[in-house]
């Protein structure tokens, strides 16, 4: 980090500045300039508040030549992090599937889609049980019923399970009957739920906000990993534009900035980015080419009559054959589906 002083600051107040970076474990490198005077600060510089520091009347420019997030960045672990769940791996050779409703029905329902996913080729099983949705008169997802019926889908077919967690009350329940644990696009920047998944060594799948930047995102998996827990695996999920012809934008570049800045797996979900299945296969395949490490798409057999985002779901014989293609891709760049 690089901190510009005005040249007439007072000598007691640079000595002064200077302890406070000490004290802090920061080596300080002082230069003297002709007009301004700088210092140079090597270390841990994260937890330096550079508002805090700008708002300091003798400080002029605070600039931050490295990124403020550590343990998620790729210049302090250079090696690929891979999420092992239930011993299918994440960020390895092989790009995983994730296959399944929007919202959890019944066990019924959900058993018989785990079926057809798995039938298809799908590694896990998504299916949402507490549903964050716009209005408050829309199905809300039917909770630890839900949950349970999950679980009866993995007895059933021996998939992992993915699903999305909202409050921090429900997390025991998540930790002990859920595989992934979802943390949605409405609550990356819940912090309090960021630590609290971040005390269990679950795998988190951390969606991106809708409005938020990468940088953002990369510190809301910062939140996880400094609490202990390392399995983040990043979903691009879509975000808001101006453009209204899609539900929202698939900002695909976010792939290759993800691997170069972190050392974390990324998947993509183009179900709620399109928000229109009849795009799906295309940005999925575009996603493979991309270098995604997984998709995670909403699959139906009755997508008319789904209780939420039916518009966006595959029936399982185009999720088949969205497999087939990406497949092919898939070999084009050394890799496996």
């Amino acid at each position: 980090m690089i901190i510009t002083l005005k040249k007439s600051a007072p000598q007691a107040e640079v000595d002064k500045l200077l302890r406070r970076f000490e004290s802090q474990d920061l080596q300080v490198t002082f230069i003297q300039g002709a007009n301004y005077n700088v210092f140079g600060l090597v270390g841990d510089t994260s937890k330096v508040d550079e508002k805090n520091i700008q708002a300091n009347p003798i400080v002029t420019n605070v600039q931050r030549v490295a990124q403020p997030y550590k343990l998620a960045n790729r210049m302090f672990h250079p090696e690929d992090t891979i999420v092992n769940v239930d011993g299918i791996l994440i960020g390895g050779k092989k790009i995983v599937l994730i296959g399944g409703p929007c919202s959890v029905e019944s066990e019924e329902q959900i058993v018989r889609i785990a079926k057809e996913v798995k039938e298809a080729g799908a590694d896990m099983l998504r299916g949402g049980a507490y549903k964050p949705r716009t209005s408050p008169y829309a199905f809300q997802g039917l909770g630890t019923e839900g949950v349970l019926d999950l679980v009866k889908a993995k007895e059933a077919t021996s998939l992992p399970v993915v699903s999305e967690l909202m409050s921090i009350d429900k997390l025991d329940e998540f930790v002990q009957y859920v595989d992934i644990i979802q943390i949605g696009a409405r609550n990356m920047q819940n912090f309090d739920l960021l630590k609290a998944v971040g005390r269990t060594k679950k795998p988190v799948l951390l969606k991106r906000g809708l409005c938020n930047t990468i940088e953002e995102w990369i510190m809301a998996a910062e939140y996880i990993m400094a609490e202990g827990n390392p399995n983040v695996i990043f979903c691009e999920r879509g975000i808001r534009t101006f453009e209204t012809y899609t539900r929202n934008t698939l900002d695909l570049a976010v792939i290759p900035i993800i691997k170069e800045r972190t050392h974390l797996p990324i998947i993509i979900d183009p179900s709620h980015a399109a928000g229109d299945y009849k795009l799906i296969e295309s940005l999925s395949l575009a996603a493979i080419a991309a270098g995604a490490d997984g998709l995670i798409i909403e699959v139906h057999d009755d997508p008319e009559n789904a209780w939420s985002d039916g518009a966006q779901s595959l029936k399982p014989a185009k999720f088949n054959d969205l497999i087939a293609k990406g497949k092919a891709i898939a070999h084009v760049i050394g890799r496996s589906l």
